[in-house]
């Protein structure tokens, strides 16, 4: 079973949905954030795996960058339980490589 946010996360994003280094370092940035928190474990009763995360990324919107479907799957974690909105990527070129 996959634990929490691992070393290959980064790689993993690349290959599921693409953009350069400094997109994934960004988007892998905040997950860390989101899973040291504590907060999606509290609201999901389960850890943030790299999994999760890659599955719910896939349920955003087609034509989105990689930080444009964090920042949607966020809203709607914001939406369902507040508090999300702080691990939301504020700021990014728009590049997606």
């Amino acid at each position: 079973m996959e634990m929490g946010i691992g070393q290959r996360f980064e790689e993993r994003l690349g290959e599921e949905f693409g953009g350069d280094a400094g997109t994934r370092r960004v988007v892998a940035r905040q997950a860390r954030d989101l899973a040291d928190s504590g907060q999606f474990r509290n609201h999901m009763d389960s850890e943030l795996t790299t999994a999760v995360v890659v599955e719910n990324l896939r349920d955003a919107p087609e034509g989105l960058a990689l930080p444009e479907k964090w920042n949607w799957w966020m809203g709607a974690l914001e939406l369902a339980y507040g508090g999300y909105d702080r691990f939301r990527v504020v700021r990014w070129s728009g590049k997606s490589g």
